[in-house]
């Protein structure tokens, strides 16, 4: 899923900010508590004034004024909170607390510089559990770990009770710091997958996402930040991990991506020939940067703005306008890209055609959409059906009731509606499943 950090929705599941808080060094559980205080009081004059010049620039008091009522408005009233605990991520110690919220539980990560000041303050939905009941006795859970380079993925496969050599398949998330269920809010579209597709005979595999485990610490120095790094790498490590694994059949090992997981599962199938097929959900066919600007004019016309929200929406405008821009003169350093990616994000964006390398594409590809759907629009399923009408190795399938996240609803989507808890419909797993047997029997 494409989320914006100005956005309500987006701000809400991953906020880092850098910059220094003084405190003192030997007491840092104590300081991380007066952070959360103040977050939770709307005292963004209390956080702002300890930030440095370079923070204060890019922000201001009425962000962290906010902060805590729209984590409400997205989660439902505040309830609890609790105890502060440490972990180590490469190297930076972390202090978390987890938050209960009425719909959501989220977790609070405060980091500290040696000399006792902040510089990580971040949201994310609460780690997975490795005991999440199942819900019947066809399939159980196990924990596991997808090694990708230096990085160590925790994550859990679902296996088909009774069954040996199994069809398997990989679940790749949207953009964001997703956890292996792709949570958002109540709701969590990967385990639904997963534990549809494992009841009906395939087992599954899904892990978090590396930003949501090393938050800003995902880029390889070499790549400088790509879809590489955010997705592909750690999906072929995933792929490669389930080729050697004797409780698969190696034969049928199939790949589900969601959003940008969609969008990017061509690349993937390039550089992965152990796949048998790859299953796109909700896939974008434009640009990247052409999605954003259709979901930023789509929410700006919902409700009237504040100017705050028209100055930001005006910004990722102008952003935009500069990303086509970017290699040549016209080039504004000073307006920068969208999203604040790095130049070496976008320039491997705009090299990246996934409507081409799909069409080149032998194996299998079930591409579907939610008609409601007003991130990837119709526009995007529509591209992707004229382009490769041709190509008989693509099954096509829409949904007229459902949207981003397949929840069922009337009328276009909005953004509230991911508050409300809705599984994914039993007939889309079908329709998955279905697909997957119906591949291995041709």
């Amino acid at each position: 899923m494409i989320k914006y950090q100005f956005m309500k929705f987006s701000i809400l599941l991953a906020i880092l900010l850098w910059g220094s808080f003084n405190t003192y060094a030997q007491n840092y559980e104590s300081a991380a508590d007066k952070v959360f205080e103040f977050i939770a009081n709307g005292q963004g004059d209390s956080i702002y004034t300890h930030f440095n010049e370079k923070i204060r620039a890019r922000a201001t008091p009425e962000t962290f004024n906010s902060i805590f009522h729209k984590l409400e408005e997205r989660f439902g009233a505040y309830q609890s909170k609790g105890e502060w605990q440490r972990t180590a991520i490469e190297s930076q110690n972390m202090y978390y607390c987890d938050l209960v919220f009425k719909n959501s539980p989220l977790r609070l990560l405060v980091a500290f510089d040696p000399d006792g000041k902040v510089n990580t303050i971040r949201f994310i939905p609460v780690p997975h559990s490795a005991s999440v009941p199942v819900k019947n006795d066809k399939f159980s859970e196990s924990s596991i770990e997808i090694v990708s380079g230096k990085y160590k993925l925790p994550g859990t496969m679902s296996y088909p009770n009774k069954m040996t050599k199994a069809p398997v398949a990989i679940l790749v998330h949207g953009s964001g710091p997703n956890d292996r269920d792709e949570t958002v809010g109540a709701n969590k579209p990967f385990r639904d997958i997963a534990w549809g597709l494992a009841d009906r005979g395939i087992a599954v595999i899904r892990y978090d996402k590396r930003t949501f485990i090393y938050g800003s610490k995902w880029k390889t120095v070499e790549k400088k930040g790509t879809f590489d790094d955010e997705t592909v790498d750690d999906a072929i490590a995933a792929i490669k991990w389930a080729k050697k694994n004797p409780q698969f059949d190696t034969n049928q090992i199939y790949l589900i991506g969601h959003s940008l997981g969609a969008m990017l599962a061509p690349r993937i199938a390039q550089k992965a020939p152990e796949l048998a097929g790859i299953i796109m959900l909700s896939g974008n066919a434009r640009p990247l940067e052409d999605v954003i600007l259709d979901q930023v004019n789509y929410l700006s016309s919902l409700q009237d703005s504040s100017d705050k929200d028209k100055k930001q929406t005006t910004l990722i405008k102008e952003q935009i306008a500069n990303l086509k821009n970017l290699g040549t003169k016209k080039y504004d350093e000073k307006i920068g890209l969208p999203l604040n990616l790095s130049k070496a994000y976008w320039q491997f964006a705009e090299k990246y055609n996934q409507v081409k390398v799909a069409k080149k594409l032998k194996l299998p590809i079930f591409i579907l959409q939610g008609e409601r759907d007003y991130q990837v629009t119709m526009t995007d399923f529509n591209m992707w059906r004229s382009s490769l009408k041709h190509n008989r190795n693509v099954t096509f399938k829409s949904y007229p009731k459902l949207n981003h996240l397949y929840q069922e609803g009337k009328g276009k989507s909005i953004p509230s509606e991911y508050a409300q808890k809705a599984s994914i419909p039993e007939y889309v797993i079908k329709d998955i499943s279905q697909w997957i047997k119906d591949s291995d029997r041709k």
